[in-house]
């Protein structure tokens, strides 16, 4: 098989071949735009040793035919690719408490290998998430929590140098909310506990209204449950570049099927900021 010479697993030691624990790139499916059998074909073909997961995001999959389902599922794993559900499962709860055991069933029939639980959509007592976690791994399947952290704008200080936390005058509350993170790592915990084999966090929410990555909170969450059983859901170019450079290759990261590239080349550290000149350039060697 050929490859190209600028970049390969052997520059980093310590990150595994496929199928990796750790330094794993989970890649979104059809979801903001359609995403033919022919454009996931060429991804895979083209980029799949750099991708380890392909998730179905807001509940794209419910809108397909499962004969479609099955030809992209089948595809993926042909590629060493597991397939996850995306938040979809929250859809269920109103439907009587066997239907979750129904959708898990369904889903391990089709072939996915692991089903999100969406935390803050699913709103339930964490109880009944951990007995969903069980759940889904007596169905055998991989489960993964999905976690929030949002902040209220109102509540980071805006000008001069005031630390996170300092009095400032009071302003209108928006519709977001402060949520404790000491809390959210324990429920995460609970989950790891309960037999949950990944927990992804939203880490956009994390920066969207700081000046900066709220950093502090990232290294209490790595700090807490290991770089290994988190996946950072790092939709923005810039969140994905960050993560990478303070925490290496091997962070576990959630990103559009567009950035695929990019990531490997921030994973690559040889290149950095400056690897669209070489994507640019002529210099790949077969």
């Amino acid at each position: 098989m050929s490859a190209y010479r600028w970049k390969s697993f052997e520059e980093n030691e310590d990150r595994p071949q496929k199928p990796r624990r750790y330094g794993v790139t989970e890649m979104r499916g059809p979801h903001y735009h359609v995403l033919s059998q022919n454009v996931l074909q060429d991804i895979f073909e083209s980029m799949g040793d750099f991708v380890d997961g392909l998730k179905f995001s807001g509940g794209s999959d419910s809108l397909m035919p499962k004969s479609f389902l099955k030809k992209v599922i089948d595809m993926a794993h042909q590629h060493d690719v597991y397939v996850s559900t995306g938040d979809w499962a929250e859809h269920l709860i109103g439907k009587g408490p066997s239907a979750f055991k129904e959708y898990v069933e369904e889903c391990k029939q089709l072939g996915f290998d692991t089903v999100e639980l969406n935390v803050s959509s699913l709103e339930i007592p964490e109880e009944t998430l951990l007995r969903f976690v069980r759940l889904v791994k007596s169905g055998g399947l991989k489960a993964n929590p999905h976690f929030e952290v949002k902040f209220d704008k109102s509540d980071i200080p805006k000008g001069g140098n005031r630390a996170y936390g300092a009095y400032v005058p009071p302003a209108p509350r928006s519709f977001e909310f402060v949520e404790d993170v000491d809390l959210m790592i324990r429920r995460a915990e609970r989950c790891l506990e309960a037999g949950a084999d990944m927990i992804s966090i939203d880490a956009d929410d994390v920066s969207k209204h700081a000046d900066s990555m709220r950093a502090d909170i990232i290294a209490k969450v790595i700090g807490r449950l290991g770089i290994e059983k988190i996946m950072f859901e790092a939709s923005n170019p810039r969140t994905s570049e960050w993560f990478i450079k303070q925490y290496g290759p091997n962070v576990n990261l959630f990103v559009d099927h567009s950035q695929i590239m990019d990531v490997e080349c921030y994973r690559g550290r040889n290149l950095g900021k400056n690897h669209a000149s070489v994507l640019g350039s002529s210099y790949f060697l077969f």
